[in-house]
């Protein structure tokens, strides 16, 4: 008895925090949310790169090569079609197969 209370709860609250900004911010949206809302995006793009490629060891073993590929391969595919999902897709899948050759 006790998981679908615990399920509902886990819901009422998260769809209470989706609503919430909108309640909050009803009239006018401030300056700095949407600031946030234009550099936030960019800024995790650019802390989940560091996150996946800080323990990258160029000095031995495979020396980087497939994940300089893989992530080429993502920007590449970002800037000519416009689909992160198929971005991301394209470069786990090389990066897969490179590690694994």
């Amino acid at each position: 008895m006790r998981a679908p209370i615990l399920i509902l709860a886990m819901a009422l609250t998260t769809c209470a925090l989706r609503f919430l900004p909108f309640l909050v911010f009803s009239k006018k949206t401030p300056k700095y949310i949407k600031y946030l809302g234009k550099v936030l995006p960019s800024a995790m793009i650019g802390l989940l790169v560091v996150y996946c490629l800080k323990d990258v060891d160029i000095s031995s073993g495979s020396h980087g090569i497939p994940e300089l590929i893989a992530g080429i391969l993502v920007v590449a595919l970002q800037a000519i079609k416009r689909n992160a999902v198929l971005s991301i897709l394209f470069g786990t899948a090389a990066y897969m197969l490179l590690i694994r050759i």
